[in-house]
C-alpha cells in the first residue's frame, strides 16, 4: 500500500481549518486555500522516493509572498483576485522540501499594521480570545499556527510584523537578519526594511524553517553569499558562558507588570541555566518608533506607486475618462485608509523642502540605533534579551489612534532598523494570554540565537504557555 503521510496531514489541516476558520465567530485567519490542489500536491509528496525533511507538512504563506495557484493580493482590494505569475524563492524552497501550502493567510493590508485590524477582509481574531487581536502585519499565519492548523507558516516583517503576533498568539517567530533570506517573490512594502520571517509551534519548527528558507538567492542582490548553519543542532547547546543583555531601555516604568515580571522570570530561568545576566544601554531605543514611521512609509509611497490601474490589478475609471482620474479614482478605492495615512505621511517626508529635515536626519538616526547594538556586542555581550511587546494582546479597537498604535512596534522596530536577526519566543501568561519574549543577536548569528531560544524553551517547559 502506497503511505499516505502527506494526504493525511493536509486532510488533517484542513479539517481544522474547517472547524476554526469560518463563520461569523471564526478567526478569519485564511484568506485562500485550494482543497483539492493541496491534495494533489500532497498525492505527489507522497510518490516522491525522498518526500524531503518536510515530508508533506502542510504550510501557510502570509499573502503578500507570491505564490503559483492561489492569489497573492496582500489582503487589499486593489489586488482582488491576482495571481502571480511566478513564486517567491521562500515558498519554492519549502515545496521542494516536501511542503504543501495549504493556505494564504489574512493579513494588514500591504503589510501596514500592527494588530491585523486592517485588512480588506477583516481582522483576524486571537485564537486564545477572539475578543483581542492577533498582532500584526502577519496575524494569518500566527493565528494558523497557533489554532493548530499547520506547524508551520511564513510571514513577512518590516517592523516587528512576525515577532509581535507570535508573541500575541503563543507561538515562536523569527526575524533573520537583513540579507539572511531572499525577498524575491515578496510584495514590496518598506524594502531596506522587509524581510520574511517563519513562524512555528516550537523553536525546532522555527530552526528548521529557516534552515530550508534561508541562503544566498541570485534572484535577489541583496541575499548574502553566506553558509546556513543547520540551527536544530543547538537545541541541546549549553548556555555556561553566555553572555546576555539586558537593556534598560526596553524595561520602562510604563511597561505592563506582568509583562516584566515574566521577562525577568525568563531571565532568572538563564542565568540558572547557566548564562551571564549583565545590565546594557541602548540609548537610541527611544527614537526607533519616529524614524520608522518616516522611513518605512517613505519607502512605501515609493513601492506602492506602482500600483496605478494600469498595469495589474483593479482598474477604476473616471467620469471624465482621464489618465489623472483613473490614477486618483483606483488608489482612492482599492487601498484602505491605513495604506493611504502611510502613502501620504511617506510622499510628505520625501517632497522638496522636507527631506532633508526628515527622510535624511531619520537614516542618520537608524546609523546611531544600528551602532547601539554594535557597541554592546562588540563589549562582550553574545545576546539580548527584552520583552516583545510591551503588552500582552489588547481588545479590537482599543487603539484607534494610530500613534497609540505605532507604539507597540517600540521593541522590534529597533531590530529591523538595525538589520539584527530576533525572535519571539513564549514566555508565560498574563490574564490567560500568552507573553512573548524576545532574544536579538549580531547580524548572522541566529545559531546563537536559536541556543538561547531553544534553551529558554526547554527550561521553561509548560510555564511558557500558563
Amino acid at each position: 500500500m502506497t503511505p499516505s503521510v502527506a494526504v493525511d496531514a493536509v486532510t488533517a489541516a484542513f479539517r481544522r481549518m474547517d472547524d476554526v476558520h469560518a463563520g461569523a465567530d471564526g478567526l478569519n485567519c485564511v484568506l485562500w486555500s485550494d482543497r483539492d490542489l493541496a491534495l494533489g500536491e500532497a498525492r505527489a509528496v507522497d510518490a516522491r522516493p525522498d518526500p524531503g525533511p518536510l515530508a508533506g507538512m502542510p504550510v501557510a504563506v502570509k499573502d503578500n509572498i507570491a505564490t503559483l495557484d492561489l492569489p497573492t493580493t496582500c489582503a487589499s482590494r486593489i489586488l482582488e483576485g491576482y495571481v502571480s505569475p511566478y513564486e517567491a524563492t521562500v515558498v519554492a524552497r519549502l515545496r521542494a522540501a516536501g511542503a504543501v501550502v495549504v493556505a494564504k493567510t489574512n493579513c494588514d493590508e500591504f503589510a501596514m499594521g500592527s494588530s491585523n485590524e486592517h485588512s480588506a477582509y477583516g481582522p483576524v481574531r486571537n485564537p486564545v480570545d477572539p475578543t483581542r487581536v492577533s498582532g500584526g502585519s502577519s496575524g494569518g499565519s500566527a493565528a494558523a499556527v497557533a489554532a493548530g492548523i499547520v506547524r508551520l507558516a511564513l510571514g513577512s516583517e518590516t517592523g516587528g510584523s512576525v515577532r509581535l503576533p507570535a508573541a500575541y498568539c503563543g507561538v515562536v517567530g523569527v526575524k533573520p537578519t537583513y540579507g539572511r533570506v531572499s525577498r524575491y517573490g515578496l510584495v514590496a512594502f518598506a524594502s531596506s526594511l522587509d524581510q520574511v520571517g517563519v513562524m512555528g509551534r516550537t523553536v525546532a519548527d522555527a530552526a528548521l524553517g529557516m534552515e530550508l528558507i534561508a541562503g544566498h538567492d541570485p534572484r535577489d542582490a541583496t541575499t548574502a553569499v553566506r553558509d546556513v548553519p543547520r540551527y536544530r543542532d543547538r537545541a541541546g547547546a549549553s548556555l555556561d558562558g553566555l553572555i546576555i543583555g539586558r537593556p534598560a531601555e526596553y524595561f520602562p516604568a510604563s511597561l505592563d507588570p506582568q509583562v516584566a515580571a515574566l521577562t525577568t522570570r525568563a531571565l532568572d530561568v538563564l542565568r540558572a541555566q547557566g548564562a551571564e545576566v549583565r545590565d546594557v544601554s541602548l540609548p537610541h531605543t527611544d527614537l526607533a518608533v519616529p524614524v520608522y514611521y518616516i522611513i518605512a512609509p517613505a519607502e512605501a509611497s515609493s513601492n506602492l506607486a506602482r500600483f496605478d490601474g494600469v498595469r495589474y490589478g483593479r482598474r477604476v475609471t473616471g467620469r471624465d475618462g482621464g489618465l489623472r482620474a483613473l490614477y486618483e479614482c483606483t488608489r482612492s478605492t482599492g487601498f484602505g485608509p491605513e495604506v493611504t495615512r502611510r502613502i501620504l505621511l511617506g510622499t510628505y517626508v520625501l517632497s522638496a523642502g522636507y527631506y532633508d529635515a526628515y527622510y535624511k536626519k531619520a537614516q542618520e538616526v537608524r546609523a546611531r540605533i544600528a551602532d547601539d547594538f554594535h557597541r554592546v556586542f562588540a563589549s562582550g555581550v553574545d545576546v539580548l534579551f527584552t520583552p516583545t511587546s510591551p503588552t500582552p494582546a489588547f481588545e479590537f479597537g482599543a487603539k484607534s489612534d494610530p500613534y497609540a498604535m505605532y507604539l507597540n512596534d517600540i521593541f522590534t522596530a529597533t531590530a529591523n532598523l538595525a538589520g539584527v536577526p530576533a525572535i519571539s519566543v513564549p514566555i508565560g501568561r498574563s490574564g490567560g494570554l500568552p507573553v512573548g519574549g524576545q532574544f536579538i543577536t549580531r547580524h548572522f548569528d541566529e545559531a546563537g540565537m536559536f541556543t538561547a531560544a531553544f534553551a529558554l524553551e526547554r527550561a521553561l517547559g509548560e510555564d511558557a504557555h500558563r
